[in-house]
């Protein structure tokens, strides 16, 4: 298998780490030559994860995406949602429908308000067979000092996401595997915008108590919106077996739902924690972006996750709430007063 990683921030620095480590070639997609030239001579990424090392004996790297596109059979796209379909439109279409690809992508592509699997297959042909989505809970920080960290693959086809799953897997990676394409994928977008919250109330100093019952607050939220686009296996403390491995089947106890929301809300790792906690103090949107340097996920996620939800119909306040505080200049004080009535 021949992977091709696009993007070069943190995420997808840590993925190349994991993948060169198993000893697997890679073919690398970044946008500046002189990063390009650094990361072969200096054997790191100048500008984020600066501590990773990396094997650049196995990297392939190259500042043409369609280079990238043509060596590869499997894709990880790991760019911000925000901007895939910028990083995607000079893409050969024929060259691309071919290939697996697997989103490391934690968003919803904006503009159109759809998750990746249905922007790749009106724009590229790309079947749901063919998707992959590579999740958490993860951060590229832990990744970097090689801490034991889970990533979930999920896909349709099982055989396949247990195959890719598997060259992901090292000394300090484990690796899940289910085949709720949809919702996990719905789930990081949640959980997202719930971490930008939780910043914004560290931000306004609540404490941690608040922080406990708002988090198990939004854990209900979460499931709520799961169950309302149809996504099942939302009961905790049931499961079901599987027949070869006689393991567990995921539920919403399991990492990839529950608890990648709990790490994004708590790590200090996480952006979208440190960027609701610029709000909470006071940033503007735009001084925090300024001052980060990095994409927060749930600040775009917010508004897109609003839109999706008019047809949706979901009961999610919280995530309302937030949305209204990022993009309808509502007073983070008085919005968290509001959640504050509505808490269980």
């Amino acid at each position: 298998m021949s992977f091709g990683v696009i993007g070069s921030g943190s995420w997808a620095t840590a993925l190349v780490k994991i993948l060169t480590d198993n000893g697997q070639r890679v073919n690398w997609w970044v946008r500046n030559a002189a990063h390009k030239d650094y990361i072969y001579k200096r054997k790191h990424n100048p500008q984020y994860l600066t501590s990773a090392h990396l094997n650049v004996s196995l990297l392939n790297i190259s500042c043409d995406i369609n280079d990238v596109v043509a060596a590869s059979n499997t894709l990880v796209l790991a760019v911000p949602s925000a901007f895939i379909q910028d990083a995607l439109k000079g893409v050969d279409k024929a060259e691309f429908s071919s290939k697996r690809i697997v989103s490391a992508i934690k968003g919803i592509v904006p503009g159109p308000d759809i998750l990746l699997n249905d922007y790749l297959q009106q724009e590229f042909n790309i079947p749901l067979e063919n998707y992959f989505a590579l999740l958490g809970p993860c951060h590229a920080e832990e990744v970097a000092s090689e801490k034991l960290s889970y990533l979930t693959f999920s896909g349709i086809d099982l055989h396949a996401t247990e195959e890719i799953s598997q060259l992901f897997k090292s000394d300090y990676i484990n690796t899940v595997t289910n085949n709720d394409i949809l919702g996990v994928q719905y789930a990081a977008v949640l959980k997202n915008i719930y971490a930008l919250g939780a910043g914004i109330a560290h931000g306004l100093e609540y404490g941690d108590n608040f922080l406990s019952v708002y988090i198990a607050n939004t854990a209900d939220e979460m499931a709520v919106f799961l169950r309302k686009v149809g996504i099942q296996h939302m009961v905790v403390g049931e499961h079901d077996e599987e027949p070869n491995t006689h393991r567990k089947t995921p539920n919403y106890a399991a990492s990839v739902y529950l608890g990648d929301l709990l790490v994004t809300c708590y790590s200090p790792y996480s952006r979208n924690r440190t960027f609701g906690n610029m709000i909470g103090k006071g940033y503007t949107v735009q001084s925090a972006q300024l001052e980060m340097n990095m994409i927060a996920e749930g600040y775009y996620a917010s508004k897109c996750l609003n839109h999706i939800n008019q047809t949706v119909g979901a009961e999610v306040p919280i995530a309302d709430t937030v949305y209204k505080i990022l993009w309808e200049r509502l007073s983070p004080a008085q919005g968290f007063a509001k959640i504050e009535e509505g808490l269980i």
